[in-house]
């Protein structure tokens, strides 16, 4: 095959790998407008049901409030009626009675004048008598008018324009969410959430962040503040969760729509506190330990179960009780796990004591942190600075000086310093030390 044949089977080549690719690129993007389309139907379409769902709660309380409220009106009608009729009718009675005693009068007095003269006397006397017992003078009273109830509906027009009004207002459709999640990053035995907002028009007050796992179809509130990011915990690894948040605005009491639901896991074991050390007792997922009275006054040193700290992690250690303070306290990272050392003030450790002293393989800085209270959070940062190996080949795991740039941070302040190692680690461990009982340290 001459040269040209061959330049041009491998510019053939090159053009069908082109094409490959482009093709794949674009299914690519073919499936990402699918995804989109879908969205756009699947939300529209959810958006739609519950507003029917809501108007027509809405319609049927409101139904219900009027018709409550006619048959309230309806009743205090017929209790006003019953009231104000009920004498009348006792006035009508006395009336009528009259009316007929007078009626029986009147009979009796013209049989007395029509009859014989040898009766008339006897009868005019008994009828004459008889008047006289009745009291004709005596009338009852008849209420006027302007006396009794008149009934009439007070109705007030404005209610009708105010119910327009505020249905008018009532309900938004939004087309995007005012808050996204920004990033989810994997933390042991959990996932770090961070959101913005993302509409300019929109003032939070405050988020909701909901997660769930991938096979459940419940979400849970797991926090509900003022800050943008908030760290997970008690994730299985390797366990696909679901995340989303919303925000409520000024002066409002109704959350918006929720973020798009995004998708995170974390394939970082959990950091747990080696269990079985006299002096500490643990929590049932062993990443909280407390500084228990069975030797008060000196204790060792409490270690991670394992070397589970990598470099380009945050190592947080919360303090949720204290006790009594001592100068050997300490929280910190450290190469190995000596058993017969009582603090991390000693080589191939950094740490930091109760009262905010900084200590370096043993040695103390001269820039201290506040101190540790209830409360507080102390975080570790490393990452690798330099190596400098020494063997003969050149393997840095058969011995040299390793170096970490750490970073302390605690309260609103942090130290960054060089920690440097006598060997290359590729784990570290975790630890505290607490002299005296009532301290408990949430790790994570």
């Amino acid at each position: 095959m001459s040269i040209e044949a061959e330049a041009l089977l491998q510019e053939a080549k090159e053009s069908i790998e082109a094409a490959q690719n482009y093709r794949s690129e674009l299914q690519q993007r073919l499936h990402g407008l699918s995804q989109a389309r879908k969205q756009v139907r699947g939300s529209a379409s959810q958006t739609g049901e519950a507003l029917q769902r809501h108007f027509q709660e809405l319609q049927t309380a409101v139904s219900r409030l009027l018709t409550e409220r006619l048959s309230a009106l309806l009743q205090e009608v017929d209790s006003i009626e019953l009231d104000s009729v009920s004498p009348l009718d006792d006035c009508q009675k006395l009336i009528e009675h009259g009316v007929s005693t007078a009626d029986e009068l009147l009979r009796e007095g013209e049989a007395a004048i029509r009859c014989g003269i040898n009766e008339k006397e006897d009868k005019l006397g008994s009828f004459t008598k008889k008047a006289l017992q009745i009291q004709l003078d005596s009338l009852p009273e008849v209420p006027a008018l302007v006396d009794v109830p008149c009934l009439s509906a007070q109705l007030d027009d404005s209610l009708l324009h105010m119910f327009r009004t505020h249905v008018a207002r009532h309900g938004s459709v939004a087309s995007h969410p005012p808050v996204q999640i920004e990033e989810l990053v994997e933390r042991p035995g959990g996932v770090l959430v961070r959101w913005c907002k993302v509409d300019d028009d929109f003032s939070p007050q405050d988020y909701r962040l909901q997660y769930r796992r991938g096979n459940s179809s419940q979400y849970e509130d797991t926090y509900i503040g003022k800050d943008t990011e908030f760290l997970v915990l008690q994730l299985d690894p390797h366990i696909d969760h679901l995340f989303r948040v919303c925000a409520r605005g000024e002066g409002r009491t109704e959350w918006s729509p929720w973020s798009i639901p995004q998708t995170g896991y974390t394939t970082l074991a959990p950091h747990e506190w080696l269990p079985g050390v006299d002096g500490y007792i643990l929590s049932s997922r062993k990443n909280i330990a407390m500084r228990n009275d069975s030797s008060p006054g000196h204790g060792g040193v409490l270690y991670s179960n394992s070397p589970s700290y990598f470099c380009g992690q945050t190592l947080t250690f919360k303090i949720t009780a204290a006790g009594q303070t001592d100068k050997r306290d300490s929280l910190g990272v450290c190469a190995d796990s000596r058993t017969a050392t009582d603090s991390l003030q000693r080589d191939q450790a950094v740490c930091i004591s109760t009262n905010g002293a900084v200590f370096v393989n043993g040695k103390e800085m001269t820039n201290q942190l506040p101190a540790i209270t209830v409360g507080s959070s102390v975080t570790f940062d490393m990452e690798v600075v330099n190596l400098f190996p020494v063997s003969n080949n050149n393997n840095p795991s058969d011995g040299g000086n390793f170096k970490l740039r750490v970073t302390i941070g605690s309260g609103n302040r942090e130290v960054v310093f060089d920690w440097l190692l006598d060997q290359v680690v590729d784990s570290l461990f975790f630890g505290c030390s607490f002299t005296h009982p009532g301290w408990k340290v949430l790790v994570f």
